[in-house]
């Protein structure tokens, strides 16, 4: 019976999040590339049957904040027979211990956290390692600390231009897929668009620039469970969503961030609805 509950209760949440994140799409200006964004269902701390129940329903982007759990999940029997189509994001601090774990999972699509050029020197030798003969690089985008909270991870805003140059030209193993920032939790959207994501947006246009890339080919990963409309409309073509899909998270002793700022945020995203936005 509580599986039956289950699969129900995240294929309409899933179905739900899908609809606004095609809405939310919609509604972006049309000066923005138009990428269609894609969904990652993060599903942290939930059993690897919620994540197969997901995939059952079309999701197939996934992603984890700690390499152990990344790791037990991808390597989980039931995952291995059940999604073999499987796209895993790593989306948490990787710390320079954990990188040859973390390139070891099977079917990783993208790490979205690279903080450093040195991170970026190592995953790169490690993936030219694991990968052997094969050509396939391994898709990274550069994390950036929009917010300037010490509690956040990602490199100082003005050492992107840098360090997405580095990965270009240094890193021949990856193939740098864009820019992706956590932001302040809670922020008001009452007050106007994010300044965390349009801090994003800016430095995406120096990257261009700087290196002669097309505006469409550098992607931005921004909004999670309480902001990824909005992130959408000011030009996110990648979302975290978690708990709105598959619930809150338990954390022992811990209280979760989306239960700190989800009252704020979700009376502020209704107040939202019909802001009209534009990038700057």
């Amino acid at each position: 019976m509580w599986k039956v509950a289950m699969s129900e209760e995240v294929a309409k949440a899933l179905q739900s999040v899908v609809e606004r994140v095609n809405q939310a799409a919609a509604r972006r200006p049309k000066t923005l590339p138009a990428v269609p964004p894609r969904l990652v269902a993060v599903s942290k701390t939930k059993p690897p049957e919620m994540v197969v129940e997901a995939y059952k329903q079309g999701q197939r982007n996934f992603g984890e904040n700690y390499v152990n759990e990344l790791v037990d999940k991808a390597s989980d029997p039931l995952i291995l027979e059940l999604c073999p189509e499987i796209k895993w994001h790593f989306i948490g601090h990787l710390q320079k211990n954990n990188v040859n774990k973390l390139l070891g999972v099977q079917n990783l699509f993208l790490v979205e956290t690279i903080d450093s050029a040195k991170l970026a020197d190592r995953v790169n030798s490690s993936w030219q390692r694991i990968r052997g003969a094969s050509t396939q690089r391994l898709k990274v985008m550069v994390q950036v600390n929009t917010s300037g909270e010490q509690s956040k991870h990602g490199l100082p805003p003005e050492d992107t231009v840098n360090t997405v140059k580095h990965i270009v030209t240094q890193c021949p193993a990856l193939h740098f897929l864009g820019l992706m920032t956590i932001g302040r939790y809670g922020y008001d959207l009452t007050l106007g668009p994010n300044p965390d994501f349009q801090m994003l947006l800016s430095r995406r246009q120096e990257v261009c620039d700087s290196l002669k890339l097309p505006t469409e080919d550098v992607e931005l990963s921004m909004g999670m469970s309480t902001d990824f409309e909005h992130a959408i409309e000011v030009g996110s073509t990648n979302v975290r969503v978690g708990s709105i899909i598959f619930g809150n998270r338990e954390y022992p002793n811990i209280p979760s961030p989306e239960k700190t700022s989800k009252m704020v945020s979700e009376d502020a995203a209704k107040k939202m609805q019909h802001l009209t936005v534009s990038e700057r």
